[in-house]
């Protein structure tokens, strides 16, 4: 026994020896297993990427240095790592299961992206890129698959790919196994539809049947990666710039794949997400409208109908540079932060409901229990003065959301001493009141669950005072003041996501307060809007004040007030600038020190449109094109081509705080402190 014993020992040291080093890396969704041979070899093979191991590696410091979680088709543990699927219809469904997709993470797939599917490739190489990805982990033939669409789901088998036009070559399974919704479909007449489509059905509509050997997980994982590339991640619009020469996954992909991630875990506004794809869609339609017209001009026609189109495309080209631009903003995250989110003015908001009928004014107590001696304070410093007159009510609520709900113009809300969980956001659509009875230490109203604002304010006069605010989980501000004044006085404000926002034409008076925690800025001011900002302090946030400055010639200036304000230990600025770039301007005030967080071109640069003939070209200028008298237009074409501007790229410049005074946006700045801001105590970004 002890010779088998040592017999064996030889055996294994000579493999040991004659075998390749075995590296195991840990891709997502998949394994990497790469053979290193010692001996010279004249196979020049492509490594097996994606290629399924079969020997046993099991290794505890291997173990240790795998990012574990994200390997689901590690088949050196034996059979599949992915979920099954049910379908929809249950027991009564007619087809197999498939594999549970659809649930991956933003890590799983920004990595698939990254490291094998795209890398670095161009616009115009994502299709080659693609195709090559596929190559290596599409399981070639004899697979089981579901044929999804809108109206049918049916089994097929996957005979071939087509991996050129992403493509799979089908045939139907018999017997019929298929669901259908709304529809009838026999056998004959789905044997006719592959026929009419020559039995080539698009992957992207194939999910692989589920399978427990785990042979099929990299099929599954890879039709799941393109599938979302198509569906949320590419635009038809993508390949057609002429100058492609920049990395499509870190202009593109990546940033589109972050707010796909922020919109599902509720980061973004509602009113930003039905923005976005409102934009999307009238992006597509146009850029449709815009290649059926390019499509129809001909070649070789100078007639004044040609000449016609031209100037209808050139308007349509303006719209759609106009669409893509403000897509690239919201896509973008540092742009979103910077730029905001102005189409929200717009949001319906609560309808003010004005004077009683009766004129009967109400003051609202907010108290779930109070002591006799708390309520004779009250009575004496608050009530009697309130309630002097006969028209006043008193009326006891247990909670502020529901006191607010029940104002009119004119009431006052008194909240007593206590801890107030609200799961609701707080509208203030009129005229009054809310005052903390006691020290805002001891007045805290906290919001509990997700939502776009935890206090907006759209009153002509809003008073606000000696009440801490605690904000968890509010997207767009703890406070959003989007019309009308908001008079704050002796408040806490504890920020988790962003702060207070004063939107176009809506006027804030803060005074005396303290916030600190947010991660956007602490204040964010719009051009439009009156900001009063006097013995406040602003700590800890991202930045400290965010003034944004468009310089459209349809808005006007904020005018901001600033006195005797701490501003100390914020990430960023104390005070940044948010303005349209100007080349001179900048270039006197140096580069920039802080880029849009992607490559150095990956700002949106305008686009020009160009006209090109085969025997004399038009001239072009910036943001358009004129055609000079009598130029031959045969051999035209249209294209897309991008204008590399300096004055568009994004930067940020810090500056001496004593430049604030210059600004036309400050009525009056005196008597401020600025301490341990990270990046500067005012910066400008330019954009």
């Amino acid at each position: 026994m002890e010779q088998e014993a040592e017999r064996q020992d030889s055996a294994v040291d000579m493999e040991t020896i004659s075998m390749a080093d075995i590296v195991v890396e840990d891709v997502e969704s998949f394994v990497n297993v790469e053979l290193e041979t010692h001996t010279e070899s004249t196979d020049h093979s492509e490594p097996a990427l994606f290629q399924d191991g079969e020997d046993d590696v099991s290794s505890g410091e291997d173990d240790e240095d795998d990012d574990s979680g994200t390997d689901h088709s590690n088949c050196l543990r034996g059979g599949t790592q992915l979920q099954r699927c049910e379908q929809r219809l249950g027991a009564k469904s007619a087809v197999p299961d498939t594999f549970q997709t659809s649930h991956l993470l933003f890590y799983e797939r920004f990595k698939a992206y990254q490291d094998y599917m795209l890398g670095d490739c161009k616009p115009s190489e994502v299709k080659a890129f693609t195709a090559d990805y596929l190559e290596k982990v599409l399981e070639p033939c004899d697979w089981l698959a579901l044929w999804c669409t809108e109206v049918f789901d049916v089994l097929v088998e996957v005979q071939d790919l087509d991996l050129k036009n992403l493509k799979a070559c089908v045939r139907l399974v018999l017997p019929l196994q298929c669901d259908m919704r709304g529809c009838d479909l026999t056998e004959d007449a789905m044997t006719a539809l592959l026929e009419a489509t020559q039995h080539r059905v698009p992957l992207q509509e194939l999910y692989a049947v589920y399978d427990s050997s785990g042979d099929f997980d990299q099929t599954a994982l890879a039709l799941e990666h393109l599938r979302f590339f198509y569906k949320h991640i590419w635009r038809q619009w993508d390949e057609e710039d002429e100058d492609d020469d920049f990395d499509y996954f870190v202009r593109c992909v990546e940033p589109r794949l972050r707010l796909y991630y922020d919109i599902l875990e509720d980061r973004v506004p509602a009113g930003l997400v039905s923005e976005y794809q409102s934009l999307l869609g009238l992006c597509s339609q146009c850029f449709h409208q815009f290649s059926s017209l390019r499509s129809d001009l001909g070649s070789d026609s100078d007639s004044e109908l040609d000449n016609v189109s031209m100037v209808e495309g050139l308007k349509l080209y303006e719209q759609l540079e106009t669409l893509r631009r403000k897509l690239h903003i919201i896509e973008n995250p540092l742009l979103r932060y910077v730029l905001g989110y102005r189409g929200n003015n717009r949001q319906q908001c609560v309808q003010s409901r004005g004077l009683r009928c009766s004129g009967m004014k109400v003051v609202h107590v907010v108290t779930a229990s109070c002591s006799s001696l708390q309520l004779q304070s009250l009575l004496n410093d608050r009530l009697l003065s309130l309630s002097s007159s006969e028209d006043t009510q008193i009326q006891f609520h247990s909670d502020p959301v529901s006191a607010v709900d029940s104002c009119h113009q004119g009431d006052v809300v008194l909240v007593m001493p206590g801890v107030y969980s609200v799961t609701s956001s707080i509208f203030i659509p009129d005229s009054v009141s809310v005052e903390g009875f006691g020290p805002p230490d001891e007045v805290v109203i906290e919001k509990k669950n997700k939502g776009d604002s935890f206090v907006e304010s759209t009153g002509a006069e809003v008073k606000l005072s000696n009440i801490k605010f605690i904000q968890h989980d509010a997207i767009e501000g703890i406070l959003c003041v989007r019309q009308g004044t908001v008079n704050m006085e002796n408040c806490v404000l504890q920020c988790e996501t962003t702060g207070v926002i004063v939107r176009t034409s809506a006027c804030l008076s803060m005074n005396r307060c303290d916030l600190y925690g947010s991660k956007g800025a602490g204040v964010e001011i719009y051009p439009g809007s009156v900001c009063s900002l006097i013995g406040n302090g602003i700590h800890h946030c991202k930045d400290g004040i965010l003034v944004k400055d468009f310089a459209d010639e349809l808005e006007v200036m904020p005018s901001i007030t600033m006195e005797n304000n701490v501003i100390h230990n914020n990430e960023g600025y104390g005070v940044i600038l948010v303005k349209p770039s100007d080349t001179e301007t900048q270039r006197a005030e140096g580069g920039g020190a802080f880029s849009n967080g992607a490559e150095g071109d990956s700002a949106d640069h305008p686009l020009t449109f160009q006209l090109q003939s085969a025997e004399n070209n038009s001239s072009s200028t910036e943001g358009g094109a004129s055609i000079e008298g009598g130029a031959s237009t045969s051999g035209r074409k249209w294209t897309f081509s991008r204008q590399l501007s300096r004055s568009k790229e994004t930067s940020c410049v810090s500056r001496a705080v004593q430049d604030l005074t210059e600004l036309q946006v400050f009525v009056s700045i005196t008597g401020n402190q600025f301490r341990r801001n990270g990046m500067g105590d005012y910066g400008t970004f330019y954009y």
